[in-house]
């Protein structure tokens, strides 16, 4: 669970970082270098949550693999709550069932175990 709340954080900081500046008020008026580095500064709080998220969720048995797939459904998720809040933007039908997929991806990721390695 510790991981997920880390994930979810970090992932609100990126959202912020890459995709703040379309509407945000404080990003107005602002040339593109200044943006750069005010987003790169709110970035460096993604890193300061991702990496002990990874670390955390590597020790604790989850794979790279999971871990990843992981990461870009949490993304999403706080991406589609960014857009609707606000970017102002709707879900539509096409992106949830792209999302859809994206699930079903991480249920195929999660649910199975692989076959152990097997010595040649």
């Amino acid at each position: 669970m510790k991981v997920l709340l880390l994930l979810v954080a970090s992932n609100i900081f990126m959202t912020l970082a890459w995709y703040g500046q379309l509407k945000l008020k404080f990003f107005e008026g602002k040339s593109l270098w200044t943006v750069i580095l005010i987003s790169w500064g709110i970035a460096f709080f993604e890193y300061c949550l991702m990496v002990p998220a990874n670390r955390l969720g590597y020790a604790n048995g989850m794979s790279g693999y999971q871990l990843k797939i992981a990461q870009e459904v949490i993304t999403l998720l706080v991406f589609v709550v960014f857009a609707w809040l606000v970017l102002g933007e709707k879900l539509t039908w096409n992106y949830a069932v792209s999302f859809a997929f994206i699930l079903a991806a991480v249920y195929f990721a999660v649910a199975f175990k692989p076959a152990a390695p097997t010595g040649h």
